[in-house]
C-alpha cells in the first residue's frame, strides 16, 4: 500500500508521531524496531480519522491489500495520550459466512460460531447502534445461537449482516471516528485532562484467533505490582487449547502459581512464557518504561498485539520511578518529573481503598488529605474523652474555633458544616495530618440533638461510626477498606532527589513541638510560621489568659503575664532544640481578644466564678470586646500598640528561649514577626519595643545573641507601601491567607458557601483561597517583592500563606522571586517534588505532570 496522509504500514521507518498518530500506533511502531512477532499493523492519522468522520474514507482496499486475503482485523484507537481513552475496539472485522465455513474445517465449529457470534454482537452494538436487549432473546452459547443473531440483526436493520469485509472495515472506521467527534466522548476526555479538540488516530491490525490444536491462548503480563510498584510478574492468561481436559477452553491460568484453576503458563508453554518475559524486560530497558504486554499464542508460536504503560497508582508511580533510575534506565530528573505531586498525598495519609465500596451520606470540601474512621463526637471535650478510651472519634462541629483545638488533637478527622478552604478547622487540620471535610452543608447539623441529617433523611447520632474522606470530600457510613500510608525507601530516595534538583526554600508552618518534629522528618529548612496564639488555649492557661484580659491597668496586665512567661518560654525553647539551630519565625500574637472570652452564659458564669468576679463584670467585658467585624479589628499589631504588654512578654520569652536553646547546640537566631502590619509606624513603634526587650534580656543575663524582626505582609496596603517597611525589617513574609480575603473582599470562612458555583460559572477560575490568584493577589505580590527588595536588596521574601503549599502557586512564588514558601507540615514532602519539578522543567523546556 503506497504511505498516504490517511493510512500508512507500520513499519520501522515509517513516519509516525504520537502527535499525529497517536500513542498506540507509536508503541506499535517501536515494539517493530525492537524486532518483537508484532502482526501486520496499519495507523490511521489524527487528520485521516477527522476526514472519516466527516465522510471521506481512506483506500479501504489499499488498506485490505496489506493483509493476507484471509485475515480477520481489529481497530484500536490511538489517542495522543491513553488515559484519554477513546471508542471501544471492534475484533474479527472480516468475519462472514464463507470465513465461518472455512474455520469450522481448521477450528472446529463451536471456535468458529464464537468468533463470528462475537463479531455480530459488537459490530451490532457498536457500528449498527443496535440497543444489546435486541439479543436478550439469543441463547447463549446454544447451538442456534448463531443462527438466531443474524436473524436478530436482520429483523432489526431490516437488511443482512455485511459479508464484504471492505464495507465492514469501512463502517467500523466510520463508527468509531464520529464517536470520538462526539459531545459526550469530547467531555469525558476534557475530563481527564485533553483539550476539546484533540485528535484520534486508529491503528488496523491482524487478529491471531489463539485458537488451534497446539498451545493456544491470549493474555497479559508485566514485570511490577500495580498496587505496590514492586518487582512481581503479573498477568493472566486464557487457554484456548482444545482437547485439554486440565485447562479447558476460556480457563483462566496463573503465571506463577499453580491451583484450582489449573497449571501456569510457564507449565504449559515454558519457551513462550520465557520469550515473554524476554520481551517484557527488553521493552522496559529500550521503552524506559513498566510495560504490560498483551500477547496470543497460536499454535505455540508467540505474537506480541500491543505494549501499554502498566496502570498504577501513587505509591507504584512512585516505586517504578525510583527503580527506573536505580537501575540507569532514566534519569533522577526525569524519576521526579513522572510522580505527580499531588499524588504524594496519598503515601502520606491512610486512604479509602479504590476498590471499597463508598456508602456516601455526604459531601462537604476536602479541605485536608486522608481518610479516618470513627465515632461522633459533637463537643472538643467529648473528643479527648473518647481519645482518652482510646476509641477512634470524627468531631463534628458547625465551624471550629480555637478553642476546638485540643479536640482536633484527640479526633482523627474533623467535619465542619461551614468554612472554605482556609478556614479555622482547614488550616489545623493540614497542619496536624488530620482529615478534614469543611462546607458539609448538604447535611443538617443538629448540634443540640448531637445528630447529623443527610439529604435522604438518614440520621447519625452520636457514638455511630462514619468515615470521611478528606482526599475528596466524602463522608461515608461505616467503616470502608483502607489503605496505609507508605513512606518507604523510594518515598524517601525521591524527596532527596528533588532537594537536589530545586531551587527554593521549603520551610513549614508549625505551632507546636509535635508540628516541629513532623516538619524535621520531612526535611523542612525550617519553620516559617509559628501561631503563638495556640499556645494560650490550653487549660491551664486559658484561664490565665482570661485574668490579663480583665486587668483593669498595665501594670495589672504585666502581673498577669509574669505567669505566662515560663509557660511561653517552654514553649520557644523546645522549638528551638526541635529544629537545632535551623530558622524558627515566630508570629506575635494576632487574634481578637475576645475569641479567648466564653460566648455561652453556662461559659460565662463559669468564667466567673474561676475569678472570683460578677457575672455581669464577665458580661460586660464580653460585650466591650465584641465587634461588628472582628477580623479586621483589634488583632495583630493593632493590639501590640494598644496592649503592648503581650508582645513585650512574648518577645522575652523568646529571647531567654534563645539563650538557653543556644546553651544546647548551635546558636540560636529567632525570627520575630509583626503580624497584621499596615503601616510603617507600626513597625517602628512595636521594633522599638522589642529592640528594648532584647537589650534588657541580653543585660540580665550578660549574653549576647542576634535576631530577626520582620513583618507579615497581610494588608494590601503593606503590599503597596512595601518601600517604606521593609527598610525596618530583615525579611517580609506574605501572609496569603489575609491578604486574599482582603483583596477580594471576601470571608474565607464563609465563601465555601457559593465558591463552587462560582468556579462553575467561571466566574474565578479556582478557588482563589486553594489556588493563588496570580492576576489580582499576584499583582500585589509583585508590587510588594519589587518595592520591598528595591528599598531593601537584603530583605528575605517568603509566602507562608495556605498557598505555599499548593503546587500550582509555587511557580508564581519562583518567578516572582520568593526566597521560599512555607507550609503545612504534610504539605512540605509534595512541595519538594513540585519546586523540583519546575527548577528541571524550566532548565529542560519540560513540563511537570500536571501543573507548569
Amino acid at each position: 500500500m503506497p504511505d498516504t496522509p490517511f493510512a500508512i504500514l507500520i513499519t520501522p521507518t515509517a513516519p509516525i508521531a504520537t502527535a499525529s498518530h497517536g500513542g498506540r500506533a507509536k508503541c506499535l511502531q517501536r515494539l517493530v524496531r525492537l524486532e518483537l512477532p508484532v502482526p501486520c499493523t496499519v495507523a490511521l492519522s489524527f487528520a485521516a480519522v477527522q476526514n472519516i468522520a466527516a465522510g471521506d474514507l481512506p483506500d479501504i482496499p489499499a488498506i485490505l491489500g496489506e493483509f493476507h486475503e484471509d485475515a480477520l482485523l481489529c481497530v484500536r484507537p490511538s489517542s495522543e495520550v491513553p488515559d484519554w481513552g477513546g471508542p471501544s475496539a471492534v475484533l474479527n472485522i472480516g468475519m462472514n459466512d464463507a470465513r465461518y465455513v472455512s474455520l469450522c474445517e481448521s477450528l472446529g465449529k463451536e471456535a468458529a460460531s464464537s468468533l463470528y457470534l462475537r463479531f455480530v454482537q459488537s459490530y451490532a452494538v457498536h457500528v449498527a447502534r443496535l440497543d444489546p436487549d435486541v439479543f436478550d432473546d439469543v441463547e447463549e452459547g446454544g447451538p442456534d445461537a448463531l443462527r438466531e443473531i443474524l436473524i436478530a440483526y436482520e429483523a432489526e436493520t431490516d437488511e443482512p449482516f455485511p459479508q464484504d469485509p471492505g464495507e465492514q472495515l469501512a463502517a467500523v472506521l466510520r463508527s468509531m471516528a464520529r464517536a470520538w467527534e462526539g459531545t459526550t466522548a469530547r467531555l469525558l476526555r476534557q475530563a481527564k485532562g485533553a483539550p476539546g479538540d484533540a485528535g484520534l488516530g486508529l491503528v488496523v491490525q491482524e487478529m491471531i484467533p489463539g485458537l488451534g490444536q497446539g498451545e493456544c491462548g491470549s493474555g497479559v503480563l508485566q514485570l511490577v505490582d500495580s498496587k505496590t510498584g514492586a518487582p512481581q510478574i503479573i498477568g493472566r492468561y486464557l487457554s484456548q487449547s482444545q482437547g485439554r481436559e486440565a485447562l479447558g477452553a476460556g480457563r483462566e491460568a496463573l503465571f506463577l502459581e499453580k491451583d484450582t484453576r489449573g497449571p501456569s503458563l510457564e507449565e504449559l508453554a515454558p519457551e513462550a512464557f520465557a520469550r515473554i518475559k524476554e520481551h517484557a524486560e527488553l521493552m522496559r530497558r529500550r521503552l524506559r518504561e513498566e510495560m504490560q504486554v498483551e500477547f496470543v499464542i497460536q499454535n505455540g508460536n508467540l505474537h506480541i498485539l500491543d505494549g501499554v504503560r502498566v496502570q498504577r497508582n501513587s505509591r507504584a508511580a512512585v516505586r517504578i520511578a525510583v527503580a527506573l533510575a536505580l537501575d540507569e534506565i532514566i534519569s533522577p530528573e526525569e524519576a521526579l518529573m513522572r510522580v505527580d505531586a499531588h499524588a504524594l498525598n496519598e503515601l502520606m495519609h491512610r486512604q479509602v481503598a479504590p476498590d471499597a465500596e463508598r456508602d456516601v451520606i455526604g459531601c462537604g470540601i476536602a479541605a485536608s488529605p486522608g481518610a479516618a474512621t470513627g465515632r461522633l463526637v459533637f463537643t472538643a471535650a467529648e473528643a479527648q474523652a473518647s481519645a482518652a478510651r482510646g476509641e477512634p472519634c470524627i468531631l463534628v462541629r458547625r465551624e471550629t474555633s480555637p478553642e476546638d483545638v485540643r479536640g482536633m488533637h484527640a479526633a482523627v478527622g474533623v467535619l465542619t458544616e461551614k468554612g472554605g478552604m482556609t478556614s479555622h478547622a482547614a488550616v489545623i487540620g493540614r497542619g496536624l495530618g488530620l482529615p478534614c471535610i469543611v462546607g458539609a452543608s448538604n447535611l443538617k447539623f443538629i448540634t443540640k440533638k448531637k445528630q447529623l441529617v443527610s439529604a435522604e433523611g438518614r440520621v447519625f447520632r452520636a457514638g455511630d461510626t462514619v468515615t470521611i474522606d478528606g482526599s475528596n470530600g466524602e463522608i461515608l457510613a461505616g467503616e470502608p477498606e483502607m489503605l496505609e500510608a507508605a513512606q518507604d525507601d523510594a518515598f524517601r530516595t525521591l524527596l532527596s532527589w528533588a532537594d537536589e534538583a530545586r531551587d527554593i526554600g521549603i520551610r513549614a508552618n508549625a505551632d507546636t513541638p509535635a508540628d516541629a518534629k513532623t516538619a524535621r522528618n520531612f526535611n523542612a529548612q525550617g519553620i516559617g510560621l509559628c501561631r503563638t496564639e495556640h499556645m494560650f488555649f490550653d487549660p491551664g492557661r486559658l484561664t490565665v489568659m482570661r485574668e490579663m484580659i480583665f486587668a483593669e491597668t498595665p501594670s495589672g496586665r504585666e502581673a498577669v503575664l509574669e505567669r505566662l512567661l515560663p509557660m511561653q518560654r517552654e514553649d520557644f525553647q523546645e522549638l528551638f532544640r526541635i529544629m537545632e539551630g535551623m530558622p524558627v519565625c515566630i508570629r506575635l500574637f494576632d487574634p481578637p481578644l475576645h475569641e479567648f472570652l466564653p460566648a455561652t452564659k453556662t461559659g460565662q458564669r463559669e468564667l466567673s466564678e474561676a475569678l472570683d468576679i460578677p457575672v455581669s463584670d464577665v458580661t460586660r467585658r464580653v460585650e466591650e470586646l465584641g465587634e461588628y467585624n472582628p477580623m479586621l479589628g483589634l488583632r495583630g499589631v493593632r493590639l501590640g500598640v494598644t496592649v503592648p504588654e503581650i508582645y513585650d512578654m512574648q518577645a522575652r520569652a523568646i529571647f531567654e528561649a534563645t539563650l538557653e536553646a543556644s546553651k544546647d547546640g548551635a546558636p540560636v537566631v529567632p525570627e520575630v514577626m509583626i503580624p497584621l502590619v499596615s503601616a510603617k509606624r507600626e513597625v517602628e513603634m512595636v521594633k522599638s519595643r522589642i529592640d528594648a526587650v532584647a537589650a534588657a534580656v541580653a543585660t540580665e543575663r550578660g549574653e549576647s545573641f542576634d535576631y530577626r524582626l520582620g513583618v507579615m505582609v497581610e494588608t494590601p496596603r503593606a503590599a503597596l507601601r512595601a518601600a517604606e517597611i521593609a527598610p525596618h525589617t530583615a525579611f517580609l513574609s506574605f501572609g496569603t491567607n489575609d491578604l486574599t480575603q482582603m483583596t477580594y473582599g471576601l470571608s474565607r470562612d464563609d465563601a465555601g458557601r457559593f465558591m463552587s458555583n462560582y468556579v462553575q460559572q467561571e466566574v474565578f477560575p479556582e478557588d482563589p483561597f486553594h489556588v493563588l490568584d496570580v492576576d489580582g493577589v499576584g499583582e500585589l505580590l509583585k508590587l510588594g517583592v519589587q518595592r520591598g527588595r528595591g528599598a531593601n536588596p537584603e530583605v528575605t521574601l517568603s509566602i507562608c500563606g495556605e498557598h505555599g503549599g499548593n503546587p500550582e502557586s509555587i511557580a508564581f512564588c519562583r518567578e516572582a522571586g520568593f526566597d521560599y514558601v512555607s507550609c503545612s507540615p504534610f504539605r512540605v514532602p509534595i512541595v519538594r517534588l513540585a519546586a523540583a519539578q519546575l527548577a528541571i522543567g524550566a532548565k529542560t523546556g519540560t513540563t511537570a505532570p500536571t501543573y507548569t
